[in-house]
């Protein structure tokens, strides 16, 4: 009895400690990230993701870590990759449309923006940022009822942007 027990634990060693370890990186990178050492960032999740290529976390921070540096059409790549794991994270859709709007495609942006709403209706920043999109393809009207509704939902930033867009 004691025999196969062993045996599987000692071959469970492995993926354990790749596990462990990925952590240890994602951790290492998510502090560097918000450090605003995006670089630094960047190589420790790349690290975290070749352990273990289905850490949806590790893809989102080197995402916003490429976007920081200006990479949005890599960040982009990596966002893909986090709503292929995982379709079901607003943050993921969001930050893919800030990405997209950054590369001038407020179309993308939108659709993205849209599906966050659906998937957490009180995301004051999607709809901000919709309404941003929005008037940056001629749709003025719609864009200014979501910056209304960002401000109804406490984004203090909304009312300056209904200032400068919506008067």
């Amino acid at each position: 009895m004691k025999k196969p027990l062993l045996i599987i634990t000692i071959l469970l060693i492995p993926f354990i400690a790749i596990a462990q370890t990925a952590e240890e990186y994602f951790k290492k990178g998510n502090s560097k990230y918000h450090k605003a050492d995006y670089k630094g960032a960047i190589q420790d999740c790349n690290k975290s993701i070749e352990l273990n290529p289905n850490y949806t976390d590790a893809y989102m921070i080197r995402g916003l870590s490429k976007g920081k540096l200006g990479d949005h059409k890599g960040a982009i790549q990596d966002y893909n990759k986090a709503i292929e794991l995982i379709d079901y994270s607003e943050a993921y859709y969001y930050s893919r449309g800030n990405a997209k709007a950054e590369l001038g495609d407020n179309k993308g942006a939108i659709q993205d923006y849209n599906k966050a709403i659906e998937l957490n209706p009180n995301y004051a920043n999607a709809y901000k940022n919709r309404g941003l999109a929005k008037i940056g393809i001629g749709q003025k009207g719609s864009g200014c009822l979501d910056l209304s509704k960002a401000g109804e939902m406490g984004d203090i930033k909304a009312y300056d942007l209904i200032k400068e867009y919506c008067q």
